[in-house]
Parts: structure tokens; sequence; C-alpha cells
């Protein structure tokens, strides 16, 4: 079966997804082909979130270009989206002079990059602005404008606001083939080949992270290779206060080992930076290690036995470039790329969709805005976090909503369900989790993984035994009846 669209945009993580949000306003169909069975299953799923300012990258690369800018941008989408965000501030700490040397010349940087507000605080301001800072650090270059997510919940409200806005999602779909022809209009059409059914279009954007190189090839397009820089991040329990996201001076390949808060309260200790085999996504032991020491040095109070979970992922580099890959081929026309959108990549998001949006246009694409487009997308009910008031409202709709199902983060077998029912809701463990943190918390789905298993049997008129913990194969349950049905 033949799909026809205006545009196909590969790869549903957060660039995707923020891509599809942002051309959905227009007269357009669009489809997000993704390999896996869920949004942002690949580099959108395995980082700390940051919404990082803008000072860090060189100025003139396409990266300043949109860091900053998306930054900006994310007070707006997160009151459209309805997803968390905390602008709180950040700050680079410094131990000497030499340390200083180099936040001044962070600060020129995110001067020529367009980011506001930037100054370099000593001791005094360093302990009122974050009391736990270290006492050792000197200086500090302060930075009001950064941020944190939850960087697949923003992936997940962006599609779910495409979806609500027209959008086709493909999901458990690879491309295994992209086959190019020009039509009897002199456009170019490409035609993918999936597991589920091939997909035609007119135009193709690129946004498949570390499958990246394989698409342009498979399009015959320019020809690049990606590395998989691997980082690993730990996160622990949840504190009393939120720490402000807290930053070493940064090396030539990464920003270093930084602490930060996160929207439910938990600390996140991000990331270390080694090349390794593509895929793999281990945590060791020596990079955990080098996680902890570093924390320590910027937060020395800092209780590193509350780790509550150690994961890894793969940035999209491409080799032999630090920068992003954004724009028409110039190889095949109608094929747009989005790709090495390593970090900042979450905080650049919403201005890699403007700038991609602005690519379509200067290739002649014709977007026109559509009457009935709503750029709102209403947030399903967090019971946790709900005033008393709302909670009695959603038992009284539903008593379902006062059956908590995980202790750990105050969530009930109601919110389990919406986040199933939802479009493009969960049909996994995993994606419940990441959509209501079932299983988020302190015991890591040790005692309500069972009960998950069972709601998403029931929604999904399947046995237990096919019930997925993530992608295809990853089934809990052993059985005679495991993939039959």
């Amino acid at each position: 079966m033949t799909e026809t669209f205006d545009i196909a945009i590969v790869g549903a993580g957060i660039t995707g997804c923020a891509i599809a949000r942002q051309l959905a306003r227009y007269d357009l169909s669009i489809c997000v082909v993704e390999a896996a069975n869920d949004i942002a299953l690949g580099a959108s799923k395995a980082n700390g979130g940051l919404v990082h300012a803008g000072y860090d990258p060189a100025p003139g690369t396409v990266k300043a270009q949109v860091n900053a800018r998306g930054c900006e941008l994310y007070g707006t989408w997160s009151r459209e989206l309805g997803f968390l965000f905390c602008r709180t501030g950040s700050m680079v700490l410094g131990f000497n002079d030499e340390d200083r040397a180099h936040l001044e010349k962070l600060r020129q940087n995110g001067l020529a990059n367009g980011v506001p507000e930037l100054s370099i605080v000593g001791p005094d301001r360093i302990h009122e602005l974050e009391p736990r800072a270290s006492a050792d650090a000197t200086c500090a270059l302060w930075c009001p404008s950064t941020g944190f997510v939850d960087p697949f919940e923003v992936a997940i409200a962006a599609l779910e606001n495409a979806a609500a806005n027209g959008v086709t999602f493909m999901r458990s779909a690879p491309v295994e083939a992209i086959e190019v022809a020009g039509s009897d209009d002199g456009a170019t059409r490409f035609t993918l080949a999936t597991p589920a059914g091939d997909v035609r279009c007119r135009y193709l954007i690129n946004a498949a992270g570390n499958g990246a190189a394989d698409i342009s090839h498979m399009a015959g397009a320019e020809e690049f290779q990606m590395v998989w820089r691997q980082g690993n991040i730990v996160v622990l329990d949840k504190e009393p206060r939120t720490l402000m996201p807290l930053y070493p001076v940064p090396t030539p390949v990464s920003k270093g080992v930084i602490v930060t808060g996160t929207v439910h309260g938990n600390t996140v200790i991000t990331a270390t930076a080694a090349v390794r085999e593509p895929g793999d996504t281990q945590t060791y032991a020596s990079d955990v290690n080098a996680l902890l020491t570093g924390a320590r040095k910027l937060v020395p109070d800092l209780d590193t036995r509350r780790v509550v979970r150690a994961f890894a992922g793969g940035r999209p580099v491409i080799q032999g470039t630090n920068d992003f890959f954004i724009g028409q081929s110039a190889v095949v026309p109608g094929l747009f790329q989005a790709a090495g959108i390593q970090s900042p990549g979450v905080a650049s998001a919403p201005a890699i969709a403007e700038r991609m949006e602005q690519v379509l246009r200067n290739a002649g694409v014709t977007l026109r805005e559509r009457a009935d487009w709503d750029p709102i997308r209403l947030a399903p009910d967090d019971f946790d976090r709900a005033p008393l008031a709302r909670k009695e409202e959603l038992i009284e709709s539903d008593p379902a909503w006062g059956q908590i199902v995980c202790r750990c983060e105050t969530v009930p077998e109601a919110e389990i369900v919406t986040a199933i029912r939802r479009r493009p809701g969960a049909v996994s463990v995993e994606g419940v989790k990441r959509r209501c943190r079932a299983g988020m918390g302190r015991c890591q789905s040790g005692f309500c993984q069972s009960r998950v298993v069972a709601i998403l049997a029931r929604e999904l008129d399947c046995d237990p035994s096919e019930v997925l913990l993530e992608d295809a194969g990853s089934w809990l349950v052993e059985g005679p009846l495991k993939g039959v049905r």
C-alpha cells in the first residue's frame, strides 16, 4: 500500500517533530516516518534536556544562528504546547584566572550570538544565585536565559499538535530504500520503501538523527558519515529544591560534566563524550565515575549515593564538522537536510523548525497558511501536580483517577489510559513512562510495571505477552502466546 504526501519527514525525534509542528500550519499533506515504534527514541530520549542559551557555539556557525533563537522561542512553545519548561538561568563556574579568561571569551561569543544579559560575577553573587555551588569558585558566567525541559515531552507535544492539525505519523517504518524520480511537472518525487508501506512525497526532509547519513545516501544526495559520540548520564532522586544548571569551563569537544535540575525535581549529571561503536547505549563505570567526580567539583554537597538511573545515548555528529547541516540538498532537488543535530539540538529545535520553513520558502515551496490552524495543544492532566480541587474533580468524573498505579510519581490508572489513547499514543511500557512518568521514580518500575503491562494489554487489545518494554522484540512476559494473536 502506497500513500502520497506533499512532504515526508524522516525521523520523529525532537527535530523532526518540531519541523512537523511548524509546517502543520500550512496547506500541505505531511507524514512523519519513524523507524521505531514511538516518538523520541533516539538522541532526543538520551540527553539531559538542557535549553542552552547560545554562548557556546562559535559565531557564524549554523549552531550559533539557531541556538539563541531556539532558547528564546521556548517560552512561547511551552505555553502553546503545554509542556513543562523552567527558565532558571545558569552559571559556568571558574576556579582561577585562566578560567576567568575563558569565561570572558564565552561572554563575547554569547554577545555575538545574540544571547541577552550575560555577565561575569564573583563569589558573593554566585552563592546568592545558587547557594550549593562550590565555595571554591572564584568567578562565573551568569546567563539568565538558560533553562531545561524533558526533551521527549517536547517532541511528543509537538507531534501531538501536528497530528491534531492533520499530520500523519507512521511508526515502526524504517526506510529501507528511496527511489527518486522526476515528475511530469518537473518536480522531484520520492518513494520511501518501509515495512509499514511505501510513502510517496514531493519533498523529503531528512531529520533522521544518527541515521541521517543513511537517508542521504539512499536518496543519492550528500555523502557524509556519522560519528557516535556517546554520552553517559546519571539521574539522582528528587531534591527539596531544584538546582540551577551549573557548567564547568568547556573543552573543545564538550560542554563538560554539567549538574542540573529537571522539570520534575530530579538532579541530572550530564554528560560524558566518548567516540564509541554506533548504537552503543551501554553505561560504563569509568564514565559514571567521571560524572560523579565532575559533579562534586561543581556541587560538593551533592549526595551521589542517590542515583536512581544511569543511561547513555549517542549524539548525531557529522564526521569532520562540529556544526549542524540544515538546508536544501545541493545534489538532489526537493531533499532538505536537518542533519548533525547534536548539542545544542534540544535548545535549537524551535529555531531549526523556523529555519527549515524558510529554506522551503527559498526553494520555491508554496506555503499557504490554513484557516483552521490551531497552535494550541492542551496537555493531559498531571495528577501528581494537580491542585486538590482538580484531583477531586477528576476522581468524581472517573474512579480510575483514584486508582494509583505508580506510587513514586503518583500516577493513577486513568492517566495511563489517557497516555495510551492520545494521538499518537503510547504502545509500550516506556512509551507510557515518557508520557506520564509511571515508572520514572525512585523504584524505577519495581512496583508498577506489571500493572502498566496489564493496562496496555487491555487498551491495545492484545495478550500481556505481546506488550513491549520499548521497541520491537522487547517483550516482558514469557508465554506460549508471545507474538501470536
